[in-house]
């Protein structure tokens, strides 16, 4: 299974815009990502392409999250997710 940490960077957190653009980014990977914050166990993780899952996740700006993937793809996919993540589409 494929993991990558990532640190919210948009201002408002995880919420409305970015959620939207990371939740429709996620559902177009290959391969199914789920989310957790940074600690939780990998049976809590969400998954990631459910804006309503974000939203309730409570991330907000600096915090570390986990995503993982299974499969082919699941690197790529995971690497693109982590952009987004790490970018502050609120500044755009």
């Amino acid at each position: 299974m494929a993991e990558r940490t990532a640190t919210i960077a948009s201002r408002v957190g995880l919420h409305a815009r970015p959620a939207a653009i990371f939740a429709e980014a996620a559902a177009d990977q290959p391969v199914e990502v789920t989310i957790a914050l940074q600690g939780e166990p990998a049976e809590d993780a969400l998954d990631a392409s459910s804006i309503l899952s974000l939203m309730g996740l409570g991330a907000e700006y600096g915090t570390v999250v986990v995503l993982r993937a299974e499969g082919d793809g699941a690197d790529g996919a995971l690497e693109v997710l982590v952009q987004i993540l790490e970018t502050d589409h609120d500044a755009e």
